[in-house]
């Protein structure tokens, strides 16, 4: 499965800081309709993420219902793009 999304790099701050994109609602039912099949436990779906001309591997975490993407500090230097960026994802998904 290949989708490509937009949305802005937003902060969480917990216990370690993460940087993340939501994944837009029809795009997260897609993805809920094969997570059975690809998840490795918790509701985690094994993802390639692309953002400009950089790729790496993660998994898309389930929240409020959709997924949310990592959006790794390695890709963010590599890209230059930060939160509150509005940034175009490729997600790759084998199912």
């Amino acid at each position: 499965m290949r989708l490509r999304i937009e949305g802005a790099i937003w902060f969480w701050r917990g216990p370690a800081p993460f940087h993340f994109v939501t994944v837009p609602p029809v795009e997260s039912e897609m993805i809920r309709e094969v997570a059975s099949v690809v998840t490795y436990g918790w509701g985690m779906i094994p993802a390639s993420v692309t953002i400009g001309s950089t790729s790496v591997t993660t998994a898309l975490w389930p929240k409020d219902g959709g997924y949310i993407v990592p959006i790794k500090k390695a890709l963010q230097d590599r890209e230059g793009v930060g939160v509150d960026d509005v940034v175009e994802i490729v997600l790759e998904i084998d199912a």
